[in-house]
């Protein structure tokens, strides 16, 4: 009986003993927490467009560089060393000696 008068009495329970403290704290955590629209929910979108946008700005570096590399390809000359450079082309009757650098 003393415990439940302490109780009674303590600043805690005449807080939210108030039906509108109680409504606001209740509707509070529905909202931050609970909702499928809620705060934790928008914080990680907002992180996953965050991220998004980033590879977006990274593709479209990596689609200008191969626009570059397009437009030199276009010279027979510089398609003629790309292909000896990068996929080890050769013509024929010819050989090709890969020498490797260890540093």
């Amino acid at each position: 009986m003393k415990f439940i008068k302490i109780i009674k009495n303590s600043k805690f329970f005449k807080l939210f003993s108030n039906i509108y403290i109680l409504i606001t704290t209740v509707f509070l955590i529905w909202i931050l927490f609970l909702d499928s629209n809620s705060v934790v929910v928008n914080i990680k979108l907002k992180s996953q467009i965050k991220e998004l946008e980033n590879k977006i700005n990274q593709l479209q570096k990596e689609i200008e560089i191969d626009k570059k590399l397009i437009t030199t390809l276009k010279n027979l000359d510089s398609l003629e060393k790309y292909g000896r450079e990068k996929h080890f082309m050769k013509k024929q009757n010819e050989e090709i000696f890969i020498i490797e650098i260890e540093e």
